[in-house]
């Protein structure tokens, strides 16, 4: 991919879409507010309270682009560390808060230790990892025993009718308004392809019960524009919770507490 504002395709090659994310990173959050309508802030609040990290704990914020989603956790007292593959990103972040950890790094081949933070979270991201099965397990590798992760990710609007109207909107609406305030209107065309292209809340919550992670959980936002899943890293092995060993009958029961 070429720097002349190209975008990245659903192939999702690294070099790619760290390339497009550079590209927007001086007016990322302000498109964020626009194309969301004001709501991301909303929803980053839900994933702070469900990540519910204590002064001295230790959180990996993935895909924290600038950090603003880092932010409340430095703030509160929180060992937050930013990562992220886009340089440029990172970049805009340290700028504005040299206070915080902002460390470089793929989702899949994480630069951390072994049970070395208290949780893990990641919003708006998963979706633009080339391989977010073996992200899911890195995360897993990375938290603490006993650690949480939380995902904040686009999903599927629970009503027909409003998932049309959704639909619409991600692919007609959502490029025009980028085209007329984004450096680089393209990558928002990609955004929305690959928010259409993601899995559903359940099948998401397959996805971190086959990579390990137990209680599986989600709650719906806006309709199921948005959905949060939230899941433990088991305190001590137990064969049910090894990756691929989620038993079916758990899966359902997963299912039904959604909405925590």
């Amino acid at each position: 991919m070429s720097s002349a504002g190209k975008r990245a395709t659903l192939q999702k090659r690294p070099d790619e879409v760290a390339t497009m994310f550079d590209e927007v990173a001086p007016r990322y959050d302000v498109m964020n507010d626009l194309l969301s309508l004001g709501q991301t802030r909303r929803w980053r609040k839900i994933v702070l309270d469900a990540v519910d990290a204590a002064p001295g704990q230790r959180v990996l914020d993935l895909a924290a682009g600038t950090g603003t989603s880092s932010e409340p956790y430095a703030d509160a007292g929180v060992d937050v560390v930013a990562c992220d593959f886009s340089l440029g990103m990172l970049r805009v972040g340290k700028r504005r808060r040299p206070d915080i950890d902002f460390i470089a790094g793929d989702a899949t081949n994480l630069p951390f230790a072994d049970n070395s933070f208290d949780a893990v979270t990641i919003s708006f991201g998963l979706r633009n990892v080339n391989d977010p099965k073996k992200a899911l397990s890195e995360m897993l590798r990375v938290a603490k025993p006993g650690g949480r992760i939380v995902i904040a990710e686009f999903s599927t609007p629970t009503n027909p009718l409003w998932r049309t109207m959704y639909i619409e909107y991600l692919m007609r609406a959502l490029p025009e308004v980028a085209r007329r305030a984004s450096s680089n209107p393209d990558a928002y065309v990609y955004l929305a392809e690959s928010i259409r292209a993601w899995p559903d809340q359940d099948n998401l919550a397959a996805w971190l019960a086959d990579a390990g992670w137990g209680d599986v959980t989600y709650r719906n936002l806006s309709g199921g524009i948005v959905a949060v899943h939230r899941a433990h890293k088991p305190a001590a092995h137990d064969p049910s919770h090894a990756p691929g060993g989620m038993l079916p009958a758990k899966l359902r029961r997963a299912r039904r507490t959604a909405g925590y």
